[in-house]
């Protein structure tokens, strides 16, 4: 038989195409449900939360100190927030946005340009375990193997182990069939959003109760985190939305803002982070034990902050550093390992990225960025702007811009009873402390004092060009974006 190039080299690309098809990255995609960054000691060094998966994911990984969830028009601010996680949408252009479809601002059938949908018809095994509900159902679907379930309880069944045991059990059925196609994990929790019920034992290490009488005040234990630097005993101003579910009634601590329950919420928080941490530890340990770990990029993040005390504060409904922005590490191959960057990323970023490092095509409804060149150590940030937005109460609600260590905070609530302006130079006042943060009682609660120009500078002549700079680029972001509101200074 006589040689054939052509012939040669088309055998030889058939037989590369399994190795080619073997190389494609896994992807193993973590969140968490209501975590503030300054939760880990990633970011606050001097948190006592007990993380050491996360602290070595973060050694071996990249952390990212400007990442941002967009917003919310509803007080389930989660809502939006997985929905832009699943379709790389911004907030005003969700299907679920108010107006959003019929405005023709997001495009019909939509869940078929969503995360699972784009991996499957690239050839990707897809899996999912998370809570139910409050998320964005027609996505969810396109998951080939799908197990949701809440479990915010304090046993293995009834708590994070549960979801761990989901994606065991999946992990090994690939092993025993031999699956050698490339994977996409979304691997979910329900905690540490409330109720907070913790194991006994991890309940213990924070000297925590899971306190539920509404009449009593929890226990005080000398294991408790300590308060926030930027914990007060009540917010300076109402914050819009009368009757707010997370601010009076959530389990064990309702409306009190006391130092026992606010330390006891918060080393309840602390004992469902720590399970979070030990099962995803598990699933990490199952990866390595297949080869698969050094193929995987792992994502952590969750899909907001959170107060829990923090400028008199519970929920997820403002727009306050330790809410707005979100806890990100990234682990992968060709990742610089020990980096960090600010990033300014969105979670609404994460589809572009994701398709980015496995090779396929975002799809054409995506408005997100990918932050591949990010990851690659090749820039900082991908955007210089950051907006946000919380409008779930009375309308038109809160809005906030950064652009490097500015930002600005607006509130224009209660049929304009509520009309304050905070504008912060993060550099200086990462905590965001305002006049209030300087009361003697405040300070000897928290044991922090902060120094005098660690306040809101929005009412300082001194930074009266400052601030009507981040009042056009807010405006600007808000046109840019199709918000359909205007605050009660801005042109209607």
């Amino acid at each position: 038989m006589s040689y054939n190039p052509l012939l040669c080299v088309v055998l030889c690309l058939f037989a590369a195409m399994p190795a080619l098809a073997a190389e494609r990255p896994n992807i193993l995609f973590i969140i968490v449900d209501d975590q503030s960054p300054q939760d880990l000691k990633i970011y606050n060094p001097a948190s006592p939360l007990n993380s050491p998966t996360l602290d070595q994911l973060a050694r071996e990984g990249m952390v990212f100190d400007a990442a941002y969830h967009m917003g919310s028009f509803s007080g389930a601010v989660c809502t939006p927030s997985r929905h832009m996680v699943m379709c790389g949408r911004t907030v005003w252009h969700l299907p679920s946005a108010p107006g959003a479809l019929k405005q023709g601002l997001c495009p019909p059938n939509l869940e078929q340009q969503t995360l699972a949908a784009v991996f499957n018809r690239a050839g990707y095994d897809t899996m999912r375990t998370c809570k139910i509900g409050n998320s964005y159902e027609g996505a969810n679907r396109q998951f080939t193997v799908r197990r949701d379930a809440t479990k915010r309880g304090g046993t293995e069944e009834t708590g994070s182990a549960w979801h761990a045991e989901q994606v065991l059990d999946y992990l090994n059925q690939r092993q025993a069939a031999k699956d050698t196609d490339p994977f996409l994990i979304y691997f979910g929790f329900s905690h540490p959003h409330d109720t907070r019920d913790g194991t006994p034992e991890l309940l213990a290490r924070y000297g925590a109760v899971n306190h539920a009488d509404r009449d009593s005040l929890p226990p005080a234990h000398p294991k408790q985190p300590a308060l926030p630097p930027n914990y007060l005993p009540e917010h300076p101003f109402h914050h819009g939305h009368p009757g707010l579910r997370d601010e009076v009634a959530v389990s064990g601590v309702w409306e009190r803002r006391d130092e026992r329950t606010i330390r006891n919420e918060l080393g309840r928080e602390f004992a469902c982070s720590e399970n979070i941490d030990i099962q995803i530890a598990r699933v990490l340990d199952k990866l390595r034990s297949m080869d698969e770990l050094d193929n995987t990029y792992i994502f952590y993040t969750a899909d907001h902050g959170m107060a829990i005390g923090r400028h008199g504060l519970q929920g997820k409904q403002n727009l306050y550093e330790h809410t707005w922005r979100v806890p990100l590490i990234v682990k992968g191959p060709g990742i610089p390992a020990g980096s960090r960057v600010p990033g300014n990323t969105y979670l609404l970023d994460v589809l572009a990225t994701l398709c980015d490092l496995a090779g396929i095509p975002a799809p054409e409804t995506n408005e997100g960025l990918s932050f591949k060149p990010v990851l690659e150590g090749r820039q900082q940030t991908v955007r210089d702007v950051l907006y946000g937005v919380y409008n779930g109460g009375t309308k038109p609600g809160m809005r906030s811009v950064r652009k490097g260590d500015w930002k600005l905070i607006k509130y224009d609530v209660l049929d304009g009873q509520v009309r304050q302006t905070q504008l912060f130079n993060l550099a200086e006042n990462p905590d965001e402390f305002l006049r209030e943060h300087h009361d003697a009682s405040v300070v000897a609660l928290t044991g922090v004092k902060p120094g005098e120009p660690q306040v809101n500078l929005a009412d300082d002549p001194r930074y009266a060009e400052k601030l009507a700079e981040m009042e056009a680029l807010l405006l600007a972001e808000m046109r840019r974006l199709d918000d359909p509101f205007r605050l009660w200074d801005q042109p209607q």
